[in-house]
């Protein structure tokens, strides 16, 4: 096994990568203690049963420079293969603004090739390239040094059999067509927006039902304070405050640090005076935010009333188109998009793109009585009317 510590041999890989028609990746990371994913290794392989396959060690080799990797991100002549890439992509976005073009992701072909949702690796391994993984490192601190042989056959694994399972799908997708269906589903992987988290925005996510401005401009500027302090220290949200935390200082408005110290849910961390100061900073520009700055509940027009009956059919075409594709129904469609479609609403995802094609269209023309729905056996069948 060869681990790549320097620029120079991180450059000769990558640019034999660029010969290669694609090449397998992976990562291991650390999130538990920071804010922002910290890198510890990275697994490369080329195709081939004998195919170069590469430890890259960004911890031992602190002074490596990360561009020839992604200079092979830039190079569209070479696939770029993960398996559930999305916490990869954000380690690679983050660090470095990039992200890898042509990109496939194993689990979301895996997916639309009727392995069901959110497949693990392990199950692909099992089933396509009829193996097993060791899994006695999994629970390996990544960080600590050195790593045992035993970890470093683990990491690497990740990216051998990904070889055979990637070729196995890209063939499958040729075969079935839907090779456009993982093009859809990968663009949200690529979209910056995915990975960006902006402090104006981080209220949106805490769950309330206090629909009070005053109390929700407080909201806001805590979590924004919070969002600042954790993005800026690198360290995680609740290491600051949790949201039970936020929301009782919202509701209890303390504008002292002997007011604050008497927060129940508090940490000892939120108490130190840097943080402290921010929080009662926060709450006082919530507390003075003008009336017409502050945050307002949308209020949801009247929505339109399910047809159940309608609901019920829409669920019966969905099983049925799934059975035919020999793919997971809920990743065509929600239970809430049926519904959604059958109290009449049209901007529902079902409703659009390659999930359009294969049950939309139809489902629109169950709604307007086109067609309906006969059973021969054990089969469900559409019949226009």
């Amino acid at each position: 096994m060869r681990t790549i510590t320097t620029t120079e041999e991180l450059a000769s890989f990558c640019a034999a990568a660029k010969s290669a028609p694609y090449v397998t990746i992976d990562t291991e990371f650390l999130r538990e203690r920071t804010y922002w994913s910290k890198l510890c290794l990275i697994q490369m392989a080329l195709p081939g049963k004998d195919g170069d396959a590469v430890l890259v060690d960004p911890i031992i080799g602190e002074e490596m420079s990360m561009e020839p990797l992604y200079d092979l991100f830039r190079h569209e002549a070479t696939v770029k293969v993960f398996h559930a890439a999305r916490q990869d992509l954000e380690i690679f976005f983050v660090e470095g603004g990039v992200f890898p073009v042509p990109l496939f992701d194993t689990q979301i072909a895996a997916m639309v090739c009727g392995f069901g949702e959110q497949v693990g690796y392990e199950t692909l391994v099992r089933k396509i390239a009829r193996a097993n993984l060791d899994k006695t490192s999994r629970f390996t601190d990544w960080s600590r040094r050195p790593l045992s042989e035993a970890q470093k056959e683990y990491a690497l694994a990740d990216v051998t059999h990904l070889r055979v399972i990637y070729e196995w799908l890209a063939a499958q997708l040729q075969k079935n067509g839907r090779a456009p269906w993982v093009e859809e589903e990968l663009a949200v992987l690529t979209d910056p927006a995915t990975y960006t988290v902006h402090p104006d925005e981080a209220w949106k996510r805490i769950k309330t039902r206090t629909s009070s401005g005053r109390f929700l401009a407080i909201v806001r500027e805590l979590a924004k304070f919070r969002e600042s302090w954790s993005q800026g220290q690198n360290v995680p949200r609740s290491r600051v405050m949790k949201d039970d935390a936020l929301l009782e200082l919202a509701s209890t408005r303390p504008t002292s640090m002997e007011e604050l110290g008497r927060s129940r849910l508090l940490l000892r961390e939120g108490r130190k005076p840097e943080i402290a100061e921010g929080i009662l900073a926060a709450i006082q520009a919530g507390m003075e935010a003008r009336t017409e700055d502050l945050p307002r509940v949308v209020q949801q027009p009247d929505q339109p009333q399910t047809n159940g009956a309608l609901a019920d059919l829409l669920r019966v075409l969905l099983k049925a188109k799934s059975e035919q594709l020999g793919v997971a129904p809920r990743l065509i469609a929600a239970a809430s998009d049926l519904d959604a479609i059958a109290a009449g609403k049209r901007d529902v995802e079902a409703l659009k793109g390659w999930r359009g094609e294969v049950f939309g269209d139809e489902a629109l023309r169950l709604c307007k009585g086109e067609i309906a729905l006969t059973a021969r056996g054990t089969e469900i069948r559409t019949i226009r009317i």
